[in-house]
């Protein structure tokens, strides 16, 4: 299993970014369906932080106050990808971003998960 976090870039402030999470390996025993997506990100200098997680089903979201209202987690499970759709985009906004995987319910902290892909970096300039 090896999640790959694409569609990163460089916006500038009120811009918006679509950031999809995939195994990247293709793995033939693993279906990201099956899992918790959680996204997180890190900023330059700081902790890795909560940012929005969703249920296997999708039917439950989980957002970190500083995003709620402005971006938006989604997942097709047909496509084993999952998505996080980022509006009004802010320059507090910038960081790595990251998606990770886990079984069970979803939850906030990252050492709750239990597999996690490479980021992506989102630049949002003033």
């Amino acid at each position: 299993v090896q999640l790959q976090a694409s569609g990163g870039g460089r916006v500038q402030t009120g811009g918006s970014l679509r950031l999809s999470c995939a195994d990247s390996a293709l793995s033939e025993d693993f279906a990201l369906s099956d899992y918790v997506v959680g996204w997180f990100r890190q900023a330059p200098g700081m902790e890795r932080e909560f940012v929005a997680a969703i249920s296997w089903g999708g039917s439950a979201t989980l957002y970190a106050d500083s995003v709620k209202g402005r971006f938006t987690v989604s997942r097709d499970n047909d496509k084993n990808t999952a998505d996080l759709q980022m509006n009004n985009l802010k320059p507090e906004d910038t960081a790595v971003y990251f998606c990770a995987g886990k079984s069970g319910g979803i939850y906030r902290s990252p050492g709750e998960y239990e597999f996690w892909g490479r980021g992506t970096l989102v630049t949002v300039s003033s």
